[in-house]
């Protein structure tokens, strides 16, 4: 199994835990957040086959589930997470209160990484030894997406302290993520919703 695969797999399961949010009996903000995760895990199930090869790629469907994310994500996401709005059925942890900043913060970098796979669009999948599986110059390589401390993933990268994934001032903008190609893109959004999903909602039995 490649990289690619088993980092696309690891989106699903992002995928997954956006769809479980999705209960009956919900009313008022809690119906209007779960159909809001719910709106987001269909958008992000449309785009997983085209982004591992298993569907044609579609630049238009790309751009549209995108949209679809951005739209709830952001303040708009927050704005559906009053203090309070816990109560049963929603699987909210308290973290989402207690660690606001936090919660904001992955909010609104959801929202440039669904806003930079819009625009990474017209770039298409991936290809050669430049690309996102590439050498050391690529996003996999040793100063890319899952390299040292200069990449996305090192420490000062997308998961590390000052990158997507850590303080404000790291934050990759929307413009920055619509440069690279889509399933690179692709899978930094997932990212975010894993990260979100780690910290602010219970985890299944």
């Amino acid at each position: 199994m490649t990289i690619r695969k088993l980092m696309l797999g690891g989106a699903m399961t992002a995928v997954l835990a956006v769809g479980a949010w999705a209960h009956s009996g919900a009313t008022g903000v809690v119906k209007e957040r779960m159909e809001a995760m719910k709106s987001m895990g269909a958008a992000v199930k449309a785009l997983k086959p085209m982004m591992s090869g298993e569907a044609a790629y579609d630049v238009e469907a790309v751009r549209k589930a995108a949209r679809e994310i951005a739209a709830q994500s952001g303040d708009n996401m927050t704005a559906l997470f009053p203090h309070g709005s816990d109560d049963a059925p929603s699987e909210v942890l308290p973290t989402v209160w207690t660690d606001r900043e936090r919660f904001e913060y992955l909010a609104d970098a959801l929202e440039q990484a669904a806003l930079g796979l819009e625009q990474a669009a017209d770039n298409g999948l991936h290809a050669g030894q430049s690309g996102m599986m590439g050498g050391q110059s690529g996003m996999m390589g040793q100063g890319g997406m899952m390299g040292g401390q200069s990449g996305m993933m090192g420490q000062g990268g997308m998961m590390g302290q000052s990158g997507m994934m850590g303080g404000q001032a790291g934050m990759m903008s929307a413009d920055h993520i619509g440069q690279m190609p889509a399933d690179g893109a692709f899978i930094m959004m997932t990212q975010v919703c894993s990260a979100c999903h780690d910290r602010f909602r219970e985890k299944d039995d």
